[in-house]
């Protein structure tokens, strides 16, 4: 079994985690990401790093594949924000719904394919994972899906940060962010907000 100094689910293109990964040492690092032009941007990016595992799925709440939604590659200058390649999601109006004046997002900017989706245990299964210093998960509103089938006594996760934003539905924190916080808080982990999209989760 192994100890893994930083995972991040829904890894992107790996620019806005650089800081992260240089912070592990010699650690090891998984990077999850499902979209092929994010993955293989990802790969580049961190191909001379001999701790960095990346891993081509996405993870969710059963081992399946799954229709996954994205921004086609070939639409992202048009729409001109640096973001756009990092809404895919299981639900194609979760894309739909960015649309505004400076983001005018339309069904033939979405591109569809399966991919293989796992749960975390499951995951955790295939690279050995026992312990990780912290835990970043980013999937436009699957957090709850994702974190819920984590069994923590199984595994140690000393600190979660996830984005909450989405959580019920597009721009939306309801009754399923709650349901979350209560899920990790029975399991020994106190909540912060760091900002108005991302919660801090530490074990206590």
């Amino acid at each position: 079994m192994s100890e893994f100094g930083f995972i991040s689910i829904g890894a992107h293109t790996g620019i806005w985690i650089e800081k992260e990964i240089s912070k592990v040492g010699k650690k090891k690092v998984l990077l999850i990401e499902p979209v092929d032009y994010n993955f293989v941007e990802l790969k580049n990016r961190f191909k001379e790093f001999s701790n960095v595992i990346v891993d081509q799925c996405a993870i969710g709440d059963k081992d399946r594949e799954l229709p996954f939604y994205f921004i086609k590659r070939a639409s992202i200058a048009k729409l001109k924000k640096h973001w756009a390649s990092g809404i895919g999601s299981f639900d194609r109006q979760h894309i739909l719904n960015h649309y505004t004046k400076r983001f005018k997002v339309e069904e033939h900017d979405i591109e569809v394919k399966n991919v293989k989706c796992l749960t975390f245990m499951t995951l955790a299964k295939k690279h050995l994972i026992k312990t990780v210093d912290k835990l970043l998960v980013d999937v436009e509103g699957a957090e709850l899906s994702v974190l819920s089938n984590i069994d923590y006594k199984k595994i140690l996760i000393k600190e979660i940060i996830f984005e909450k934003k989405h959580l019920d539905g597009t721009f939306k924190s309801g009754e399923n962010f709650e349901k979350l916080k209560s899920i990790l808080i029975s399991n020994e982990y106190k909540i912060i907000d760091i900002d108005e999209e991302n919660c801090k989760a530490t074990k206590v």
